[in-house]
């Protein structure tokens, strides 16, 4: 049942000879760029923001670090426990971007993309939690639209991530605060000369 529902959503979503060459284009770049914003995200909270702020922030880029290490560690034990072939592999669609040949289920991207998230969701501002689902979402249909996923590879990627942030949630009342003040003292050492300079926040 769950095998007819994923060929039925992908024979909808994914893109076929007749698509514009815009779309499938913008389906590249989301697929293979877009992700880009979660080290991104994660090194500007870090380094800048209001002095007031940047103690929180700084513990939602450890919590949400430490949940896509769980959430990424799982999808790869599921794909190689479960292994799934991808639709080109498959035989079934069109795909419009080159990928190895390895297990689609949970996808890698999507695990990443919905960790980041719903940590934000859960551990930020509602608004940001929102924003970031969206690009997930983007995110995930580019990855079908383009012929490297199935749809409930990222559905999977979602479950795994929300897994992820609750086992962080609960690694986080075991060591979060004592992780957090080695880190931030690693980090006062590594980056004394740009701190000094006022490049980045102290």
């Amino acid at each position: 049942m769950l095998e007819n529902l994923n060929y039925s959503l992908y024979s909808w979503i994914n893109a076929t000879p007749d698509s514009p060459q815009w779309l499938i284009s913008l389906a590249i770049f989301i697929a293979k760029d877009l992700i880009a914003i979660v080290p991104l995200l994660a090194i500007i909270l870090w380094l800048w923001g209001p002095q007031g702020q940047l103690s929180v922030q700084r513990k939602l880029v450890i919590r949400v670090t430490m949940a896509l290490a769980v959430s990424l560690l799982l999808s790869q034990v599921i794909g190689h426990l479960y292994p799934h072939d991808r639709p080109f592999v498959a035989g079934v669609g069109y795909n419009y971007l080159h990928h190895s040949v390895d297990s689609s289920f949970p996808s890698d991207h999507g695990t990443a993309i919905f960790t980041f998230a719903l940590g934000f969701l859960f551990w930020h501002r509602l608004w940001s939690g929102i924003v970031l689902l969206a690009v997930g979402c983007a995110i995930a249909w580019s990855r079908v639209y383009l012929g490297v996923h199935w749809p409930l590879d990222m559905v999977g990627g979602f479950l795994v991530g929300l897994f992820g942030c609750m086992s962080s949630q609960a690694l986080w009342h075991l060591f979060g605060e004592a992780l957090y003040t080695r880190l931030r003292a690693l980090y006062r050492f590594c980056f004394s000369f740009p701190i000094r300079k006022g490049w980045v926040r102290d």
